[in-house]
């Protein structure tokens, strides 16, 4: 891209302060912030962003365990071939950072093992090979990263040859970064040649990866649905055949795996009808009515919570790759040059971050399938270092499942 190009493209979006310091940069620096403009998705500027409407909001009945446990057999056999067919591709979430944790690293470096080392990475590269070797085939990994550990993690899943994954069919992606815009819609520098950027949300996984040129890929190796996890839980059962023949057995575009709520309060998005389209509402937008409502039985209505693990029907996929999806904007602090050509550092929030969510795509997919799990096998999140959801519960859940740590 060429400084007339940034500056047209600027233009279009009303944000041409952006090259207001360029003439006082490096040679290195001006070709830096150029990419940067390039590579920057300005387009959420004028997306329409989420509100909380006055939506219908009902119940939603899930593939129950002992449900599925009735055709598992059959499920399980249709879900090893197409995984032996190359009609299913891994897809890893892999952009956080382990602050919460006390690391500088990428949060899939952390180290939950007691006595051994035993990252999240290979927790979760241990659970899909198990089917790996059941099917006899490697499914194409794709590993979404950001612009912060992208460097740190190809180095270190290098470094340990990928716990035996093969790594022709590796395939690393950055995540497409967003600007951060001050209260009157002005994008943010963080410095003279450095553009205020945070990651897109985990919605903009397909767009990023298209816009990595990934697409080929897909269409020339017949891959047909994306299984995407998040990189926290190392109990996440990665490509699992018995969800994936479920998923295709029953002609559903989307499949989500579900477990119940420990309580009503949990801060999981719940499966629903929004509207009469099955959904995810995220936790803290449910009104204490639905939280609590029972049904007949004396079960919760809506205590079907989302762990991060779909399964995504390429051909829908397609069919959103420009859709336009709802951004979410979230308020928060951050470092800034003002008009004083002074670095300012944030003690309160002062900007808005924009960002999709996967369970926004779960919305365009037409049709899901909330496929039940048993949380005490399939959920062991590492959010925080101590405490609930954490270093220590996630190792024990790992014992509880047999493994060495």
């Amino acid at each position: 891209m060429t400084f007339e190009e940034a500056k047209a493209k600027l233009a279009k979006y009303n944000q041409e302060q952006l090259l207001k310091y360029y003439d006082q940069l490096s040679d290195e620096g001006k070709a830096d912030l150029i990419a940067q403009i390039e590579q920057t998705d300005f387009s959420v500027l004028t997306a329409k962003t989420f509100e909380n409407e006055d939506n219908k909001i009902t119940p939603i009945k899930a593939l129950t365990v002992a449900e599925i446990e009735k055709e598992a057999e059959e499920d399980k056999k249709v879900g090893l071939e197409y995984i032996r067919q190359g009609k299913v591709a891994i897809l890893l979430l892999a952009g956080g950072m382990g602050t919460r944790l006390g690391s500088d690293n990428p949060k899939g470096m952390y180290n939950i093992g007691e006595t051994k080392e035993l990252s999240i990475f290979e927790c979760q590269f241990q659970n899909i090979m198990k089917v790996v070797n059941e099917a006899g085939a490697y499914p194409y990994f794709f590993i979404m990263t950001s612009p912060k550990n992208d460097a740190k993690t190809r180095a270190y899943l290098k470094e340990k040859n990928y716990f035996g994954y093969d790594a022709n069919k590796i395939k690393f992606f950055i995540q497409s970064m967003a600007p951060i815009v001050d209260m009157n819609g002005k994008v943010l520098l963080e410095d003279k040649g450095q553009i205020a950027l945070s990651p897109n949300g985990n919605g903009g996984w397909f767009s990023s990866l298209a816009n990595a040129g990934l697409l080929p890929i897909v269409e020339e190796t017949g891959i047909e649905y994306f299984n995407i996890y998040a990189v926290d839980n190392v109990l996440q059962s990665i490509a699992d055949p018995i969800f994936v023949g479920a998923t295709v057995r029953r002609g559903y575009p989307c499949g989500a795996k579900v477990i119940k709520k420990a309580y009503p309060e949990e801060g999981l998005g719940v499966m629903c009808y929004l509207n009469n389209q099955p959904a995810v509402v995220e936790y803290y937008e449910l009104s204490d009515e639905l939280r609590y409502a029972k049904g007949e039985d004396g079960e919760y209505l809506y205590y079907y919570g989302v762990i991060l693990n779909y399964l995504f029907g390429v051909k829908e996929l397609m069919t959103i790759l420009d859709a336009d999806f709802p951004m979410h904007k979230a308020f928060k602090k951050c470092a800034y040059i003002n008009e004083n050509d002074e670095i300012v550092k944030q003690t309160e929030p002062n900007a808005y971050k924009f960002e999709t969510l996967a369970t926004d795509m779960v919305k365009l997919m037409n049709n899901c399938l909330p496929f039940e799990v048993t949380r005490e096998k399939e959920f062991a999140p590492v959010k925080n270092l101590t405490g609930k959801d954490s270093v220590d519960s996630a190792r024990e859940l790992l014992k509880l499942n047999g493994r060495e740590i």
